[in-house]
Protein backbone atom coordinates (compact mmCIF):
# COMPACT_ATOMS: atom_id res chain seq x y z
CA UNK A 1 0.00 0.00 0.00
CA UNK A 2 1.02 3.61 -0.53
CA UNK A 3 0.39 4.71 3.09
CA UNK A 4 3.84 3.49 4.02
CA UNK A 5 6.48 4.54 6.55
CA UNK A 6 7.84 7.28 4.27
CA UNK A 7 4.38 8.77 3.70
CA UNK A 8 3.71 8.66 7.45
CA UNK A 9 6.98 10.47 8.15
CA UNK A 10 5.90 13.32 5.88
CA UNK A 11 2.39 13.28 7.30
CA UNK A 12 3.67 13.52 10.87
CA UNK A 13 5.62 16.64 9.90
CA UNK A 14 2.43 18.07 8.42
CA UNK A 15 0.27 17.16 11.41
CA UNK A 16 2.69 18.68 13.90
CA UNK A 17 2.74 21.90 11.92
CA UNK A 18 -1.05 22.09 11.80
CA UNK A 19 -2.22 20.50 15.04
CA UNK A 20 0.44 20.72 17.75
CA UNK A 21 -0.96 22.79 20.61
CA UNK A 22 -4.48 22.52 19.23
CA UNK A 23 -7.50 21.36 21.19
CA UNK A 24 -9.88 18.54 20.20
CA UNK A 25 -13.36 20.05 20.20
CA UNK A 26 -15.38 17.08 18.94
CA UNK A 27 -15.07 13.38 18.08
CA UNK A 28 -17.26 11.41 15.68
CA UNK A 29 -17.39 7.80 14.59
CA UNK A 30 -17.67 7.83 10.81
CA UNK A 31 -18.08 4.06 10.47
CA UNK A 32 -17.11 1.01 12.56
CA UNK A 33 -13.43 1.38 11.57
CA UNK A 34 -13.08 5.14 11.21
CA UNK A 35 -13.09 8.09 13.61
CA UNK A 36 -12.83 11.82 13.16
CA UNK A 37 -11.40 14.55 15.37
CA UNK A 38 -12.34 18.21 15.08
CA UNK A 39 -9.27 20.15 16.19
CA UNK A 40 -9.06 23.88 16.73
CA UNK A 41 -5.47 25.01 16.28
CA UNK A 42 -3.83 28.24 15.16
CA UNK A 43 -7.24 29.93 14.79
CA UNK A 44 -8.50 27.29 12.36
CA UNK A 45 -10.59 24.13 12.53
CA UNK A 46 -9.06 20.97 11.14
CA UNK A 47 -10.81 17.64 10.62
CA UNK A 48 -8.57 14.64 11.27
CA UNK A 49 -9.59 11.25 9.87
CA UNK A 50 -8.20 8.10 11.51
CA UNK A 51 -9.12 4.91 9.69
CA UNK A 52 -8.33 1.34 10.70
CA UNK A 53 -9.98 -0.04 7.57
CA UNK A 54 -8.20 -3.27 6.69
CA UNK A 55 -7.58 -2.16 3.09
CA UNK A 56 -7.42 1.62 3.33
CA UNK A 57 -6.02 2.34 6.79
CA UNK A 58 -4.64 5.86 7.07
CA UNK A 59 -4.51 9.17 8.94
CA UNK A 60 -5.11 12.45 7.13
CA UNK A 61 -6.55 15.95 7.36
CA UNK A 62 -9.99 15.72 5.73
CA UNK A 63 -11.09 18.48 3.38
CA UNK A 64 -14.54 18.77 4.98
CA UNK A 65 -16.22 18.25 8.33
CA UNK A 66 -16.57 14.55 9.11
CA UNK A 67 -20.04 13.20 9.85
CA UNK A 68 -21.19 10.56 12.27
CA UNK A 69 -22.20 7.45 10.31
CA UNK A 70 -23.25 5.02 13.06
CA UNK A 71 -26.31 5.24 15.27
CA UNK A 72 -24.45 4.11 18.39
CA UNK A 73 -20.76 4.72 19.01
CA UNK A 74 -18.55 1.75 19.84
CA UNK A 75 -16.94 1.43 23.28
CA UNK A 76 -13.85 3.15 21.87
CA UNK A 77 -16.06 5.93 20.50
CA UNK A 78 -17.54 6.52 23.95
CA UNK A 79 -14.07 6.63 25.51
CA UNK A 80 -12.89 9.13 22.90
CA UNK A 81 -15.81 11.38 23.76
CA UNK A 82 -14.80 11.31 27.40
CA UNK A 83 -11.02 11.45 27.14
CA UNK A 84 -10.24 13.12 23.82
CA UNK A 85 -12.80 15.93 23.70
CA UNK A 86 -11.21 18.94 25.35
CA UNK A 87 -7.72 17.41 25.21
CA UNK A 88 -4.75 19.26 23.78
CA UNK A 89 -2.56 17.62 21.11
CA UNK A 90 0.94 17.96 22.50
CA UNK A 91 2.70 16.28 19.57
CA UNK A 92 2.35 13.69 16.82
CA UNK A 93 5.14 11.22 16.18
CA UNK A 94 6.08 7.98 14.43
CA UNK A 95 8.25 5.16 15.72
CA UNK A 96 11.20 4.96 13.27
CA UNK A 97 10.19 3.34 9.98
CA UNK A 98 6.92 1.97 11.40
CA UNK A 99 3.46 2.45 9.92
CA UNK A 100 2.21 3.86 13.20
CA UNK A 101 1.00 7.39 14.04
CA UNK A 102 0.90 8.38 17.72
CA UNK A 103 -1.00 11.40 19.03
CA UNK A 104 0.21 12.56 22.44
CA UNK A 105 -2.83 14.04 24.24
CA UNK A 106 -3.19 15.96 27.48
CA UNK A 107 -6.78 16.44 28.60
CA UNK A 108 -9.09 16.90 31.56
CA UNK A 109 -8.88 13.16 32.27
CA UNK A 110 -5.08 13.02 32.11
CA UNK A 111 -2.28 12.23 29.68
CA UNK A 112 -2.74 9.46 27.15
CA UNK A 113 -1.94 8.40 23.59
CA UNK A 114 -4.15 7.76 20.57
CA UNK A 115 -2.29 5.24 18.40
CA UNK A 116 -3.17 4.51 14.77
CA UNK A 117 -1.59 1.32 13.43
CA UNK A 118 -2.07 1.34 9.65
CA UNK A 119 -0.75 -2.06 8.58
CA UNK A 120 -2.94 -3.87 6.03
CA UNK A 121 -5.15 -6.60 7.49
CA UNK A 122 -3.85 -5.72 10.97
CA UNK A 123 -4.87 -2.07 11.21
CA UNK A 124 -6.02 -0.85 14.62
CA UNK A 125 -6.77 2.29 16.58
CA UNK A 126 -5.98 2.22 20.31
CA UNK A 127 -6.46 4.57 23.24
CA UNK A 128 -3.58 4.02 25.68
CA UNK A 129 -2.96 5.48 29.15
CA UNK A 130 0.27 7.25 29.99
CA UNK A 131 1.32 4.13 31.93
CA UNK A 132 1.02 2.05 28.76
CA UNK A 133 -2.25 0.29 29.58
CA UNK A 134 -4.75 -0.11 26.75
CA UNK A 135 -8.10 1.54 27.50
CA UNK A 136 -9.79 0.16 24.37
CA UNK A 137 -9.26 -0.35 20.66
CA UNK A 138 -11.19 -0.85 17.44
CA UNK A 139 -9.92 -4.38 16.85
CA UNK A 140 -9.48 -6.49 19.95
CA UNK A 141 -6.83 -9.20 19.56
CA UNK A 142 -6.62 -11.93 22.19
CA UNK A 143 -3.79 -14.35 22.95
CA UNK A 144 -5.46 -17.05 20.85
CA UNK A 145 -4.91 -14.83 17.78
CA UNK A 146 -1.53 -13.33 18.64
CA UNK A 147 0.52 -14.52 21.60
CA UNK A 148 3.10 -11.74 21.17
CA UNK A 149 0.85 -8.68 20.80
CA UNK A 150 -2.40 -8.84 22.79
CA UNK A 151 -4.64 -5.82 22.14
CA UNK A 152 -7.30 -5.87 24.85
CA UNK A 153 -8.53 -3.35 27.42
CA UNK A 154 -6.51 -3.57 30.63
CA UNK A 155 -3.47 -5.13 28.93
CA UNK A 156 -0.17 -3.31 28.34
CA UNK A 157 0.30 -1.91 24.85
CA UNK A 158 2.99 -3.74 22.91
CA UNK A 159 4.40 -1.84 19.92
CA UNK A 160 5.05 -3.70 16.66
CA UNK A 161 8.16 -5.89 16.97
CA UNK A 162 11.34 -4.16 15.71
CA UNK A 163 12.57 -4.95 12.21
CA UNK A 164 15.94 -6.26 13.44
CA UNK A 165 17.17 -7.86 10.22
CA UNK A 166 16.70 -4.79 8.06
CA UNK A 167 19.31 -2.09 7.41
CA UNK A 168 18.75 1.66 7.40
CA UNK A 169 18.72 2.99 3.82
CA UNK A 170 21.44 5.63 4.28
CA UNK A 171 23.69 3.07 6.01
CA UNK A 172 23.96 1.08 2.78
CA UNK A 173 27.33 1.14 1.02
CA UNK A 174 28.17 0.06 -2.49
CA UNK A 175 29.77 -3.08 -1.04
CA UNK A 176 26.72 -3.97 1.06
CA UNK A 177 24.40 -3.40 -1.89
CA UNK A 178 26.67 -5.51 -4.11
CA UNK A 179 26.57 -8.40 -1.62
CA UNK A 180 22.79 -8.08 -1.37
CA UNK A 181 22.34 -8.18 -5.15
CA UNK A 182 24.84 -11.02 -5.60
CA UNK A 183 23.03 -13.10 -2.99
CA UNK A 184 19.91 -13.45 -5.16
CA UNK A 185 20.87 -12.60 -8.75
CA UNK A 186 17.67 -14.01 -10.27
CA UNK A 187 15.36 -12.05 -7.99
CA UNK A 188 14.00 -8.62 -8.86
CA UNK A 189 16.01 -5.88 -7.16
CA UNK A 190 12.88 -4.17 -5.80
CA UNK A 191 11.85 -7.35 -3.97
CA UNK A 192 15.27 -7.56 -2.30
CA UNK A 193 15.06 -3.95 -1.15
CA UNK A 194 11.55 -4.41 0.24
CA UNK A 195 12.65 -7.43 2.24
CA UNK A 196 16.00 -6.19 3.54
CA UNK A 197 15.93 -2.37 3.90
CA UNK A 198 13.96 -0.21 6.35
CA UNK A 199 11.40 2.15 4.86
CA UNK A 200 11.17 0.29 1.57
CA UNK A 201 7.54 -0.34 0.68
CA UNK A 202 6.86 -1.83 -2.76
CA UNK A 203 6.22 1.69 -4.12
CA UNK A 204 9.48 3.11 -2.73
CA UNK A 205 11.40 0.11 -4.07
CA UNK A 206 9.92 0.48 -7.57
CA UNK A 207 10.83 4.17 -7.65
CA UNK A 208 14.41 3.62 -6.46
CA UNK A 209 15.06 0.77 -8.91
CA UNK A 210 13.54 2.80 -11.76
CA UNK A 211 15.76 5.76 -10.95
CA UNK A 212 18.78 3.43 -10.90
CA UNK A 213 18.02 1.25 -13.95
CA UNK A 214 15.19 2.84 -15.97
CA UNK A 215 12.81 -0.06 -15.24
CA UNK A 216 10.94 -1.28 -12.16
CA UNK A 217 11.35 -5.02 -12.69
CA UNK A 218 15.13 -5.13 -13.19
CA UNK A 219 16.71 -8.27 -11.77
CA UNK A 220 19.41 -8.08 -9.11
CA UNK A 221 22.12 -9.41 -11.44
CA UNK A 222 21.40 -6.57 -13.91
CA UNK A 223 21.41 -3.80 -11.27
CA UNK A 224 24.47 -1.62 -10.62
CA UNK A 225 25.16 -1.31 -6.86
CA UNK A 226 26.66 2.16 -7.41
CA UNK A 227 23.64 3.42 -9.38
CA UNK A 228 21.33 1.92 -6.79
CA UNK A 229 23.16 3.63 -3.95
CA UNK A 230 22.99 6.97 -5.75
CA UNK A 231 19.22 6.60 -6.22
CA UNK A 232 18.75 5.67 -2.55
CA UNK A 233 20.84 8.60 -1.33
CA UNK A 234 18.97 11.01 -3.59
CA UNK A 235 15.53 9.92 -2.39
CA UNK A 236 16.29 9.28 1.28
CA UNK A 237 18.52 12.34 1.56
CA UNK A 238 15.42 14.48 1.00
CA UNK A 239 13.46 12.32 3.43
CA UNK A 240 16.06 12.75 6.19
CA UNK A 241 16.00 16.53 5.68
CA UNK A 242 12.19 16.65 5.65
CA UNK A 243 11.99 17.85 2.06
CA UNK A 244 8.66 16.64 0.75
CA UNK A 245 7.11 16.72 -2.71
CA UNK A 246 3.60 15.28 -2.27
CA UNK A 247 1.56 14.49 -5.34
CA UNK A 248 -0.44 11.94 -7.29
CA UNK A 249 0.13 9.97 -10.49
CA UNK A 250 -2.81 10.37 -12.87
CA UNK A 251 -3.33 8.07 -15.85
CA UNK A 252 -6.37 8.38 -18.11
CA UNK A 253 -8.13 10.60 -15.60
CA UNK A 254 -7.69 8.01 -12.83
CA UNK A 255 -5.37 8.50 -9.86
CA UNK A 256 -3.10 5.46 -9.78
CA UNK A 257 -0.90 6.25 -6.79
CA UNK A 258 0.26 8.95 -4.41
CA UNK A 259 3.59 9.64 -2.74
CA UNK A 260 5.52 12.33 -0.87
CA UNK A 261 8.30 12.33 -3.51
CA UNK A 262 7.98 12.52 -7.27
CA UNK A 263 7.06 9.20 -8.87
CA UNK A 264 9.15 9.14 -12.01
CA UNK A 265 8.24 5.54 -12.88
CA UNK A 266 4.57 6.46 -13.36
CA UNK A 267 3.07 8.83 -15.92
CA UNK A 268 1.02 11.92 -15.14
CA UNK A 269 2.66 13.19 -11.96
CA UNK A 270 0.70 16.09 -10.44
CA UNK A 271 2.11 17.93 -7.39
CA UNK A 272 -0.19 18.59 -4.41
CA UNK A 273 -0.05 21.35 -1.82
CA UNK A 274 0.05 18.90 1.09
CA UNK A 275 0.29 15.24 1.98
CA UNK A 276 -3.36 15.24 3.04
CA UNK A 277 -4.43 16.71 -0.29
CA UNK A 278 -2.72 13.83 -2.09
CA UNK A 279 -4.42 11.34 0.24
CA UNK A 280 -7.79 13.05 -0.26
CA UNK A 281 -7.48 12.92 -4.05
CA UNK A 282 -6.52 9.24 -4.01
CA UNK A 283 -8.97 7.90 -1.43
CA UNK A 284 -12.05 10.00 -2.23
CA UNK A 285 -13.11 7.79 -5.20
CA UNK A 286 -12.57 4.67 -3.05
CA UNK A 287 -14.06 5.66 0.28
CA UNK A 288 -15.51 9.14 -0.18
CA UNK A 289 -18.00 10.88 -2.46
CA UNK A 290 -16.84 8.96 -5.54
CA UNK A 291 -17.54 5.64 -3.88
CA UNK A 292 -20.85 6.93 -2.54
CA UNK A 293 -21.94 8.14 -5.97
CA UNK A 294 -21.04 4.80 -7.53
CA UNK A 295 -23.04 2.98 -4.83
CA UNK A 296 -26.00 5.32 -5.30
CA UNK A 297 -26.37 4.74 -9.06
CA UNK A 298 -28.04 1.28 -9.01
CA UNK A 299 -30.26 2.40 -6.12
CA UNK A 300 -31.28 5.54 -8.03
CA UNK A 301 -32.10 3.37 -11.06
CA UNK A 302 -34.28 1.08 -8.93
CA UNK A 303 -36.04 4.11 -7.47
CA UNK A 304 -36.72 5.56 -10.90
CA UNK A 305 -38.10 2.23 -12.09
CA UNK A 306 -40.29 1.94 -9.00
CA UNK A 307 -41.68 5.46 -9.40
CA UNK A 308 -42.47 4.82 -13.06
CA UNK A 309 -44.30 1.60 -12.16
CA UNK A 310 -46.37 3.28 -9.43
CA UNK A 311 -47.10 6.26 -11.66
CA UNK A 312 -48.41 3.99 -14.44
CA UNK A 313 -50.56 2.14 -11.92
CA UNK A 314 -52.02 5.40 -10.61
CA UNK A 315 -52.69 6.70 -14.11
CA UNK A 316 -54.45 3.46 -15.05
CA UNK A 317 -56.63 3.72 -11.95
CA UNK A 318 -57.45 7.33 -12.75
CA UNK A 319 -58.45 6.34 -16.28
CA UNK A 320 -60.60 3.58 -14.86
CA UNK A 321 -62.29 6.02 -12.53
CA UNK A 322 -62.85 8.52 -15.31
CA UNK A 323 -64.20 5.95 -17.81
CA UNK A 324 -67.87 6.10 -16.84
CA UNK A 325 -68.86 5.19 -20.42
CA UNK A 326 -67.25 1.74 -20.22
CA UNK A 327 -69.24 0.94 -17.07
CA UNK A 328 -72.49 2.14 -18.64
CA UNK A 329 -71.77 0.14 -21.77
CA UNK A 330 -71.86 -3.10 -19.74
CA UNK A 331 -75.23 -2.23 -18.18
CA UNK A 332 -76.73 -1.08 -21.48
CA UNK A 333 -75.46 -4.23 -23.23
CA UNK A 334 -77.24 -6.44 -20.70
CA UNK A 335 -80.52 -4.50 -21.00
CA UNK A 336 -80.41 -4.53 -24.82
CA UNK A 337 -79.85 -8.29 -24.85
CA UNK A 338 -82.92 -8.76 -22.67
CA UNK A 339 -84.93 -6.54 -24.98
CA UNK A 340 -83.79 -8.23 -28.21
CA UNK A 341 -83.36 -11.81 -26.95
CA UNK A 342 -86.20 -13.19 -29.07
CA UNK A 343 -84.80 -11.68 -32.28
CA UNK A 344 -81.38 -13.33 -31.95
CA UNK A 345 -80.61 -16.31 -34.17
CA UNK A 346 -78.80 -19.38 -32.80
CA UNK A 347 -74.99 -18.98 -33.14
CA UNK A 348 -75.17 -15.21 -33.61
CA UNK A 349 -71.86 -13.56 -32.51
CA UNK A 350 -72.93 -9.95 -32.04
CA UNK A 351 -75.93 -7.65 -31.67
CA UNK A 352 -76.12 -4.17 -33.14
CA UNK A 353 -78.76 -1.95 -31.55
CA UNK A 354 -79.38 1.57 -30.23
CA UNK A 355 -79.91 2.08 -26.52
CA UNK A 356 -81.13 5.65 -27.00
CA UNK A 357 -83.14 6.51 -30.11
CA UNK A 358 -80.88 9.49 -30.72
CA UNK A 359 -77.72 7.75 -29.56
CA UNK A 360 -75.08 5.79 -31.50
CA UNK A 361 -75.53 2.15 -32.40
CA UNK A 362 -73.86 -0.21 -29.92
CA UNK A 363 -71.99 -3.33 -30.98
CA UNK A 364 -72.41 -6.07 -28.37
CA UNK A 365 -70.20 -9.20 -28.76
CA UNK A 366 -72.01 -12.50 -27.97
CA UNK A 367 -70.86 -15.93 -26.92
CA UNK A 368 -72.58 -18.22 -29.51
CA UNK A 369 -72.43 -21.18 -27.10
CA UNK A 370 -74.64 -19.34 -24.60
CA UNK A 371 -78.30 -18.38 -24.79
CA UNK A 372 -79.30 -14.68 -25.14
CA UNK A 373 -80.42 -14.71 -21.49
CA UNK A 374 -77.11 -16.17 -20.35
CA UNK A 375 -75.21 -13.55 -22.38
CA UNK A 376 -77.29 -10.80 -20.76
CA UNK A 377 -76.66 -12.27 -17.32
CA UNK A 378 -72.93 -12.29 -17.98
CA UNK A 379 -72.97 -8.58 -18.91
CA UNK A 380 -74.91 -7.72 -15.75
CA UNK A 381 -72.40 -9.70 -13.64
CA UNK A 382 -69.52 -7.88 -15.27
CA UNK A 383 -71.29 -4.57 -14.64
CA UNK A 384 -71.81 -5.32 -10.93
CA UNK A 385 -68.23 -6.49 -10.52
CA UNK A 386 -66.87 -3.39 -12.28
CA UNK A 387 -69.09 -1.15 -10.14
CA UNK A 388 -67.87 -2.79 -6.92
CA UNK A 389 -64.27 -2.53 -8.12
CA UNK A 390 -64.77 1.10 -9.11
CA UNK A 391 -65.91 1.93 -5.58
CA UNK A 392 -62.43 1.04 -4.26
CA UNK A 393 -60.55 2.91 -7.00
CA UNK A 394 -60.32 6.27 -5.16
CA UNK A 395 -58.73 4.51 -2.19
CA UNK A 396 -56.29 2.72 -4.50
CA UNK A 397 -55.43 6.01 -6.22
CA UNK A 398 -54.70 7.63 -2.85
CA UNK A 399 -52.51 4.66 -1.86
CA UNK A 400 -50.59 5.01 -5.13
CA UNK A 401 -50.10 8.73 -4.51
CA UNK A 402 -48.74 7.99 -1.03
CA UNK A 403 -46.41 5.42 -2.53
CA UNK A 404 -45.18 7.99 -5.06
CA UNK A 405 -44.61 10.51 -2.26
CA UNK A 406 -42.65 7.92 -0.27
CA UNK A 407 -40.49 7.05 -3.29
CA UNK A 408 -39.88 10.77 -3.86
CA UNK A 409 -38.75 11.01 -0.22
CA UNK A 410 -36.40 8.06 -0.75
CA UNK A 411 -34.95 9.79 -3.83
CA UNK A 412 -34.26 12.87 -1.70
CA UNK A 413 -32.82 10.63 1.05
CA UNK A 414 -30.45 9.09 -1.47
CA UNK A 415 -29.40 12.44 -2.90
CA UNK A 416 -28.63 13.77 0.60
CA UNK A 417 -26.93 10.56 1.87
CA UNK A 418 -23.34 11.25 2.96
CA UNK A 419 -22.29 7.86 4.39
CA UNK A 420 -22.79 4.13 3.95
CA UNK A 421 -25.53 3.66 6.56
CA UNK A 422 -27.67 6.40 4.97
CA UNK A 423 -27.21 4.90 1.49
CA UNK A 424 -27.88 1.41 2.86
CA UNK A 425 -31.14 2.50 4.50
CA UNK A 426 -32.57 3.67 1.16
CA UNK A 427 -31.63 0.34 -0.39
CA UNK A 428 -33.10 -1.55 2.57
CA UNK A 429 -36.37 0.37 2.17
CA UNK A 430 -36.55 -0.63 -1.49
CA UNK A 431 -35.85 -4.25 -0.58
CA UNK A 432 -38.47 -4.21 2.19
CA UNK A 433 -41.19 -2.94 -0.16
CA UNK A 434 -40.38 -5.26 -3.05
CA UNK A 435 -38.80 -2.69 -5.36
CA UNK A 436 -35.29 -4.17 -5.37
CA UNK A 437 -34.76 -6.84 -8.01
CA UNK A 438 -32.19 -9.56 -7.54
CA UNK A 439 -30.35 -10.51 -4.38
CA UNK A 440 -30.49 -8.26 -1.30
CA UNK A 441 -27.25 -6.31 -1.12
CA UNK A 442 -25.63 -4.93 2.02
CA UNK A 443 -23.56 -1.77 2.26
CA UNK A 444 -20.23 -1.50 4.09
CA UNK A 445 -20.18 0.31 7.39
CA UNK A 446 -23.17 -1.37 9.03
CA UNK A 447 -25.44 0.08 11.66
CA UNK A 448 -28.15 2.68 11.29
CA UNK A 449 -27.63 6.33 10.57
CA UNK A 450 -28.41 8.90 13.24
CA UNK A 451 -30.29 12.20 12.99
CA UNK A 452 -28.31 15.41 13.14
CA UNK A 453 -28.21 17.32 16.42
CA UNK A 454 -27.36 21.02 16.35
CA UNK A 455 -26.97 23.12 19.49
CA UNK A 456 -27.08 26.89 19.09
CA UNK A 457 -24.77 29.28 20.92
CA UNK A 458 -27.57 30.09 23.38
CA UNK A 459 -28.34 26.44 24.13
CA UNK A 460 -31.32 25.62 21.87
CA UNK A 461 -31.26 22.03 20.61
CA UNK A 462 -32.36 21.33 17.02
CA UNK A 463 -32.87 17.79 15.71
CA UNK A 464 -32.80 17.15 11.95
CA UNK A 465 -33.99 13.95 10.28
CA UNK A 466 -32.11 13.34 7.02
CA UNK A 467 -34.10 10.39 5.71
CA UNK A 468 -37.54 8.80 6.12
CA UNK A 469 -36.57 6.61 9.10
CA UNK A 470 -34.78 9.46 10.86
CA UNK A 471 -37.80 11.72 10.23
CA UNK A 472 -40.02 9.28 12.11
CA UNK A 473 -37.49 9.18 14.96
CA UNK A 474 -37.07 12.97 15.14
CA UNK A 475 -40.80 13.78 15.03
CA UNK A 476 -42.23 11.14 17.32
CA UNK A 477 -39.32 10.17 19.59
CA UNK A 478 -37.16 13.28 19.87
CA UNK A 479 -40.07 15.71 19.58
CA UNK A 480 -42.53 16.43 22.39
CA UNK A 481 -46.07 17.78 21.82
CA UNK A 482 -45.07 21.35 22.73
CA UNK A 483 -41.88 21.39 20.59
CA UNK A 484 -41.74 23.27 17.28
CA UNK A 485 -41.80 21.12 14.13
CA UNK A 486 -40.63 22.29 10.68
CA UNK A 487 -40.68 20.94 7.12
CA UNK A 488 -40.01 22.43 3.68
CA UNK A 489 -43.39 23.11 2.06
CA UNK A 490 -44.49 20.86 -0.77
CA UNK A 491 -41.26 18.88 -1.24
CA UNK A 492 -39.79 15.75 0.37
CA UNK A 493 -37.19 16.43 3.01
CA UNK A 494 -36.19 16.69 6.64
CA UNK A 495 -38.44 16.76 9.67
CA UNK A 496 -36.89 19.27 12.07
CA UNK A 497 -37.64 19.66 15.78
CA UNK A 498 -36.72 22.62 17.99
CA UNK A 499 -36.73 21.42 21.60
CA UNK A 500 -38.80 24.33 22.87
CA UNK A 501 -41.21 22.61 25.33
CA UNK A 502 -43.72 25.41 24.89
CA UNK A 503 -41.22 28.27 25.25
CA UNK A 504 -41.21 31.11 22.74
CA UNK A 505 -38.53 30.38 20.14
CA UNK A 506 -36.31 33.37 19.27
CA UNK A 507 -36.56 34.40 15.60
CA UNK A 508 -32.89 33.63 14.92
CA UNK A 509 -33.31 30.05 16.21
CA UNK A 510 -36.47 29.55 14.15
CA UNK A 511 -34.67 30.82 11.04
CA UNK A 512 -31.69 28.57 11.72
CA UNK A 513 -33.91 25.48 12.06
CA UNK A 514 -35.87 26.47 8.94
CA UNK A 515 -32.60 26.87 6.99
CA UNK A 516 -31.66 23.32 7.96
CA UNK A 517 -35.10 22.03 6.94
CA UNK A 518 -34.66 23.75 3.57
CA UNK A 519 -31.12 22.48 3.09
CA UNK A 520 -32.05 18.86 3.83
CA UNK A 521 -34.92 18.86 1.35
CA UNK A 522 -35.58 18.40 -2.33
CA UNK A 523 -35.41 22.20 -2.71
CA UNK A 524 -31.90 22.66 -1.31
CA UNK A 525 -30.62 24.17 -4.59
CA UNK A 526 -33.28 26.92 -4.63
CA UNK A 527 -32.35 30.48 -3.66
CA UNK A 528 -35.14 30.66 -1.08
CA UNK A 529 -37.43 27.94 0.24
CA UNK A 530 -40.82 28.12 1.98
CA UNK A 531 -40.74 26.21 5.26
CA UNK A 532 -43.82 25.36 7.36
CA UNK A 533 -43.63 25.49 11.15
CA UNK A 534 -46.17 24.21 13.67
CA UNK A 535 -46.26 22.55 17.06
CA UNK A 536 -45.47 18.84 17.04
CA UNK A 537 -48.88 18.07 18.57
CA UNK A 538 -50.46 19.11 15.27
CA UNK A 539 -48.43 16.55 13.30
CA UNK A 540 -50.02 13.15 12.64
CA UNK A 541 -48.84 10.01 10.92
CA UNK A 542 -50.76 9.16 7.76
CA UNK A 543 -52.87 6.10 8.41
CA UNK A 544 -51.21 3.17 6.69
CA UNK A 545 -48.42 5.47 5.45
CA UNK A 546 -44.75 4.67 5.17
CA UNK A 547 -42.11 5.94 7.67
CA UNK A 548 -41.91 9.72 7.85
CA UNK A 549 -45.23 10.34 6.07
CA UNK A 550 -47.34 12.82 8.03
CA UNK A 551 -50.08 15.44 7.82
CA UNK A 552 -50.05 18.65 9.80
CA UNK A 553 -52.17 21.75 10.48
CA UNK A 554 -52.09 25.17 12.16
CA UNK A 555 -48.82 25.93 10.39
CA UNK A 556 -47.18 29.25 9.61
CA UNK A 557 -44.74 29.66 6.73
CA UNK A 558 -41.41 31.45 6.51
CA UNK A 559 -38.98 31.83 3.60
CA UNK A 560 -35.31 31.11 4.22
CA UNK A 561 -32.04 30.47 2.42
CA UNK A 562 -31.04 26.77 2.60
CA UNK A 563 -27.88 26.42 4.70
CA UNK A 564 -26.02 23.40 6.13
CA UNK A 565 -25.10 23.21 9.79
CA UNK A 566 -21.48 24.30 9.14
CA UNK A 567 -22.67 27.61 7.68
CA UNK A 568 -24.80 28.16 10.77
CA UNK A 569 -21.89 27.72 13.17
CA UNK A 570 -19.27 30.28 12.13
CA UNK A 571 -15.84 30.11 13.73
Amino acid sequence: MYFDAVTIRALVDELNGLLAGGRIQDTVQVDPDTFGLEVYAHQRRHYVLLSADQQHARVQIAAEKLRRGVSRPSPLGLLLRRYAEGARIEAVHQPPWERVVIFELDGPEGVFRLIAETMERRANLLLVRDDGQIMDCIRRVGPEENRVRVSLPGHPYEPPPPQKLKRAPLALTVTLLGDMLDGAPGEQARQLLTRQVLGFSPLVAKEVVFRATGAVNTRAAETSPRALQAAIESLFGDIEQGVWHPGVAVDGGEIRAYAVYELTHLHGWEPCASVSEALERYYAPITGEGAYEAAKRPIAAALAEARERVQKKREALERELADEAALEHLRQSGELLLAYQYTLAPGQTELRAQYDPDGPELTIPLDPTMSPLENAKRYFERYEKAKRSRASVPELIEAARQEEAYLAQLETDLALATNWPEIGEVQAALQAHGYWRGKPVGQPGGGQSAPLKVTTEDGWVIWVGRNARQNDLVTFDKGGPADVWLHARGVPGAHVIIKSAGRDVPPHVLERAASLAAYYSGARTEARVAVDATLRKYVRKIKGGKPGMVTYRNESTIEVVPRPEQALNPE
